[in-house]
């Protein structure tokens, strides 16, 4: 998981049943109804490309798309929605791993107090503001799959079409870019036919920690904590698997 949200990966494991699945769909359609209005209230995906990566984050989970036009129509102001803001927190977990946690709130003070509380009943803290993020950097994360090239001539592509680095990772090859190479990158990954399971702007950890077996299981009870909370949408942490 390292330079993946800790979030969406427990997520892709939850869609077993009709409420879970409602829960995701209802993160994922805050997702794309922020990026309209981050976007200028702008409900084109081919102008607004974080509204685009928004949407196929949320084909990924088969969010129904009545349930993404319905997200989109909250942004524009076509349909009447909650009063969304982003926000961001920085923390400590098990083992002194770095966080951080990204989400979408209608009651930033509410949320901030619920945050607190899963990290203190999960063997972690808050940080202020910078005593984390330092320890990261903002990158474009693309995982693309193997098939039908070996991942040698994966790699080789990826960096010709301006890929900062690759990394293996099972069957797949996560492509990592600079945040404005982004778009063109996965685009032109596109256009060369390659399949693309996920692509997201992330916070990916300078160095990775090593922590025991049982802060490894504290941590992942911490990540599924968080992820139960309606706010959050992303966890990255610096913790190696």
């Amino acid at each position: 998981m390292s330079g993946h949200s800790h979030a969406k990966t427990v997520m892709a494991t939850k869609m077993a049943n009709d409420a879970k699945k409602g829960k995701i769909y209802s993160k994922y359609g805050r997702l794309i109804t922020i990026a309209v209005k981050e976007g200028g209230g702008s409900g084109d995906p081919l102008t607004n490309a974080k509204l685009k990566t928004a949407i196929e984050q949320a084909k990924n989970v088969n969010m129904p798309k009545e349930n993404i036009e319905r997200a989109i129509k909250k942004g524009t102001g076509e349909l009447a929605g909650e009063t969304l803001e982003g926000v961001s927190y920085e923390g400590f977990g098990p083992g002194g791993i770095a966080l951080i946690i990204d989400g979408i709130t209608d009651n930033s003070n509410r949320t901030l107090g619920e945050i607190k509380s899963i990290l203190n009943q999960n063997g972690g803290k808050m940080a202020g503001e910078g005593a984390v993020r330092w320890m990261f950097d903002r990158k474009g994360v693309i995982t693309i799959s193997d098939e039908g090239k070996t991942k040698e001539d994966l790699e080789m592509l990826a960096i010709e079409l301006g890929a900062d680095d690759i990394k293996s990772e099972g069957n797949n090859l996560n492509v990592y870019t600079k945040p404005e190479d982004f778009e063109p990158v996965k685009k032109a990954l596109e256009e060369k036919q390659i399949k693309i399971n996920s692509a997201s702007l992330d916070y990916v950890p300078k160095e990775e920690v090593i922590i025991s077996e049982k802060e490894k299981e504290q941590a992942q009870r911490l990540f599924e904590a968080l992820d139960e909370n309606d706010a959050v949408n992303d966890i990255y942490s610096n913790i190696k698997n």
